[in-house]
């Protein structure tokens, strides 16, 4: 970013703040209202493209680090044409995949960060919660003293409940949890969006001893 706290969006963490600050970079925003009269003669209503101009003011242009799952996440933020009804309410599309994938990224009728397979699942209840997400991989993979995957059904034998949901993320689909000298990520999107429980991962970080505190510093 040309200067990079004041084109960090507000209302985050102060962990996603510096984390966005220090590893994000913003490019050129979509001018939606370019696109205003041919998406509202396409059938977009009105509110929706705001909401799109919304997405693109706050979120537009953000090249974030790579997800350690979902091959990375969309490349960089930004609105295209939305997609939907008025019965099933209007997604905007968040961002292209940084590679061929079958699986898009969408932000819902409601805010949500989804992803779209073959059918739309939320991910993290809003934007928000997804950066939140990323911000806290990176940081737990700093501390952590192992990182552990866990895949497909195993998933499920996972042990939680000695652990807190982490709010920051927003969880849906994707969830996460800390407790002291650990923290966990559970990642059912992809497996939800396609019925495909193979697909289920799950990240295991642990620290020693000495570094509790500071799981419990990114998570407060």
């Amino acid at each position: 970013m040309s200067s990079p706290h004041d084109e960090v969006p507000g209302g985050l963490s102060e962990l996603s703040a510096r984390f966005l600050a220090a590893h994000a970079v913003r490019t050129e925003r979509l001018d939606v209202e370019r696109y205003r009269s041919r998406w509202r003669e396409s059938g977009v209503p009105a509110e929706v493209i705001d909401r799109a101009a919304d997405y693109e003011a706050r979120w537009g242009g953000l090249v974030l680090p790579p997800s350690p799952w979902y091959e990375g996440g969309p490349g960089v933020l930004s609105v295209d044409v939305p997609e939907g009804s008025d019965e099933e309410g209007w997604w905007l599309p968040a961002g292209d995949q940084r590679c061929s994938v079958a699986f898009g990224f969408l932000i819902g009728p409601h805010g949500e960060f989804a992803i779209r397979g073959v059918r739309r699942i939320a991910l993290h209840a809003s934007v928000e919660g997804w950066v939140e997400s990323l911000a806290l991989a990176h940081t737990a993979r700093v501390h952590a003293a192992r990182v552990t995957t866990v895949r497909g059904r195993a998933v499920e034998s996972l042990d939680l409940g000695g652990l807190r949901p982490v709010p920051s993320v927003a969880g849906a689909a994707d969830t996460w949890w800390w407790g002291p000298g650990s923290l966990v990520a559970v990642y059912r999107g992809e497996a939800d969006a396609f019925d495909t429980p193979t697909a289920l991962r799950a990240h295991v970080y642990e620290g020693p001893p000495e570094d509790m505190p500071r799981f419990d510093d990114v998570v407060g």
